[in-house]
């Protein structure tokens, strides 16, 4: 089998798991996996003279990160797009782990021999999409390392009680969600306090992994490259007290991140008396209508906290051009945010980083006259 057959074989598979999760259809998704099991190969494997066991590894590696994860990649984008409801998006994500599971037991006899090493796999706290954790978890253990997969939404004792009791090597933390930042550092600092490494991943941490940077973790692009990272033998930090944040991010220490936490839920009811105030049409909006205003407003707070905790507009932009994004496919217009973002400007206008951050948010929306013909 050649290179261009192989690429063939498996984006037809993708379509096929693409139709199969699109209709909730199960028996056909973990047909369609098996199916390309055997003939997701790498490139140039009867070159390579593999044991029957390194060419089910590799298949199995690769069906996870070139099959299953581009299907539930596209599931997303469809859930974003309004082409699927959030009901079917939580369904796809119930047969893509069980796809994951199809491969796992598919490719265990393919598994022995001592292990590398061994490892923790978990979600940050709060984080409860745990499919990328998964697949990193089939990956690894496909590479030798005994993996204890912790799944989602971890409290940060029990990983670190975890690794003192497993003498774990590292532990690998995955995030999708940005508002979870600041307690996916306090569990770097604590697990780093106990001297384990510590490798994050996920969109969480930002373009290029520059808030795990930040917050002195490792980090890799994806699964291939915690292994490779998790192949260098990473040393740990060293047993010592866990620090405070502010020693990682200096610029904590104006308060502004602690005051608009602390004051959270009195700004998202100030914003939402002001935006009712400038929208007098809301007082007749429904029940469940009133709870997703509260919803985006809590969003938007939380999101702005964020950012200012990184130092960084870019997250908060991001999530705003990602909401106005979400916002249109439904039929909404995306200046409907700019009122909430005008009550934080007030509300926030002792708060300088905040105020510049909301600033740049709102030109997101609505582009000063200048930017709108360059």
């Amino acid at each position: 089998m050649n290179g261009d057959q192989q690429s063939d074989s498996l984006t037809e598979s993708r379509a096929q798991l693409w139709e199969a999760l699109d209709e909730c259809d199960e028996t056909r998704a973990i047909a369609v996996v098996r199916r390309a099991l055997g003939t997701a190969e790498p490139k140039r494997l009867h070159d390579m003279d593999l044991s029957s066991a390194e060419q089910m590894r590799a298949a199995g590696e690769r069906v996870l990160l070139e099959l299953i994860a581009p299907a539930q990649k596209r599931v997303g984008l469809a859930w974003a797009a309004n082409e699927i409801t959030v009901a079917q998006e939580h369904a796809a994500t119930a047969i893509s782990e069980r796809c994951v599971a199809a491969v796992a037991d598919a490719t265990a006899p393919a598994l022995f021999g001592p292990f590398t090493g061994r490892v923790l796999v978990a979600c940050v706290d709060g984080e409860w999409h745990a499919l990328p954790a998964l697949l990193m978890s089939e990956v690894l253990r496909m590479r030798g390392w005994r993996v204890d997969y912790l799944g989602a939404q971890v409290p940060t004792e029990y990983l670190v009680s975890h690794v003192r009791r497993t003498r774990a090597q590292a532990v690998l933390l995955s995030s999708s969600i940005p508002t979870l930042l600041p307690g996916a550092h306090n569990a770097i600092t604590s697990l780093q306090s106990v001297g384990v490494p510590v490798l994050a991943g996920g969109a969480a941490f930002g373009p290029q992994g520059r808030y795990a940077r930040m917050m002195r973790a490792e980090w890799a692009a994806d699964a291939r490259g915690a292994a490779a990272l998790l192949g260098q033998n990473l040393a740990g930090p060293g047993e010592h007290a866990p620090r405070l944040p502010d020693l990682d991010l200096p610029h904590l220490g104006d308060q502004e991140y602690t005051m608009i936490h602390r004051t959270r839920t009195q700004l998202v009811k100030q914003t939402l008396a002001d935006v009712e105030e400038g929208f007098p049409e809301m007082r007749d909006y429904s029940e469940y209508q009133r709870e997703r205003t509260v919803e985006d407003i809590d969003f938007i707070v939380g999101y702005l906290a964020t950012a200012v905790y990184v130092d960084d507009p870019g997250l908060f932009t991001r999530f705003i051009a990602w909401t106005a994004d979400i916002l249109a496919a439904r039929g909404v217009p995306p200046r409907c945010l700019l009122p909430a973002l005008d009550s934080l400007l007030a509300q926030l206008k002792d708060f300088p980083r905040a105020v510049g951050i909301l600033h740049q948010g709102r030109d997101r929306l609505d582009p000063p006259p200048a930017a709108r013909h360059t």
